[in-house]
């Protein structure tokens, strides 16, 4: 297997990230309405092929890396699973003293907490080694700017999916989206600003 380049990795997730985006807006929806219990099924589940190839592409990269890229990887990795597990006892005994209402439904937020815990992490621990985690120089569109373009684009099409009476669902899920990656593309914004004036 080849060594998996920057490049192709960023190809890579990208597409891995607007199937899910696909699937989540145009198949997902349907779950609770379709009879058929292997369709339900497929449905429900759809969403995890993405994901479980995310997955796979990062472990290629842990894989990959040199010894102190991966030690970063593990750190961030520890980081999030424990940020993730200690959240998860907590919003478990607020739910068991029936202090908050939640339902299984809150276990899909699980996945992504701990990819955002693990980035910022990584990025953290990344910076105390004096590395650049994630360079964006040899990149003519800066990754500020890609996720303020990526934002835009998703707030342009919940606004769109709004005013068509799209569920609630799509549209919450596209403005949230939009919320997370414009304030992304500030957070890398300020992130490059301050590491170029040292």
């Amino acid at each position: 297997m080849s060594r998996l380049n920057d490049q192709r990795y960023r190809q890579r997730l990208l597409a891995a990230m607007a199937f899910y985006m696909g699937v989540m807006l145009l198949a997902w929806p349907y779950v609770r309405t379709v009879s058929g219990l292997p369709l339900k099924i497929s449905l429900a589940l759809a969403p995890l092929v993405p994901m479980f190839y995310v997955l796979m592409l990062l472990a290629r990269r842990i894989r990959d890396s040199d010894e102190l890229e991966q030690r970063t990887h593990l750190i961030a990795l520890g980081v999030s699973s424990g940020v993730t597990a200690a959240l998860s006892l907590l919003g478990g005994f607020l739910c068991s003293a029936h202090l908050v209402p939640l339902d299984g439904a809150v276990l899909i937020w699980v996945f992504p907490l701990m990819m955002i815990c693990y980035s910022v992490t990584r990025w953290h621990v990344g910076r105390a080694y004096g590395l650049d985690v994630y360079c964006d120089d040899d990149n003519p569109i800066t990754g500020a700017l890609r996720f303020a373009l990526l934002g835009a684009f998703a707030a342009i099409t919940a606004a769109y999916g709004w005013r068509h009476g799209w569920d609630d669902f799509r549209v919450g899920l596209l403005a949230g989206l939009a919320g997370g990656l414009l304030l992304g593309g500030v957070v890398k914004g300020v992130m490059r600003e301050r590491g170029a004036e040292r």
